[in-house]
């Protein structure tokens, strides 16, 4: 994504503790298991299975997820839109193994 920085993005999940909920390579704890797994994130077609893996969906998503998907369990995190547009970068960084 330009603009973006994906080591930081990986700063911000970590902070926001995205990995209470999710696995997330490079974020070693505490690998939570409620919601899926971001291995290989960035080769998937859909973001929460409805939207197109797009990086402005992305941001948006990860931003203010019940906006998209109100039974979403994800809330909204505290991100500005440019460290959303950063955590996106680092998702993308998420290949399969």
């Amino acid at each position: 994504m330009p603009g973006a920085d994906a080591g930081r993005g990986r700063e911000h999940i970590a902070r926001v503790g995205c990995a209470a909920c999710h696995v997330i390579p490079g974020v070693p704890w505490p690998e939570g298991k409620v919601g899926p797994s971001l291995e290989g994130f960035a080769a998937r077609p859909l973001i929460a299975g409805r939207l197109q893996n797009e990086p402005e969906a992305l941001a948006a998503y990860v931003r203010d997820a019940p906006a998209f998907t109100p039974q979403s369990g994800m809330p909204p995190m505290p991100l500005s839109e440019q460290e959303a547009r950063d955590v996106a970068a680092y998702l993308y960084t998420l290949q399969p193994r």
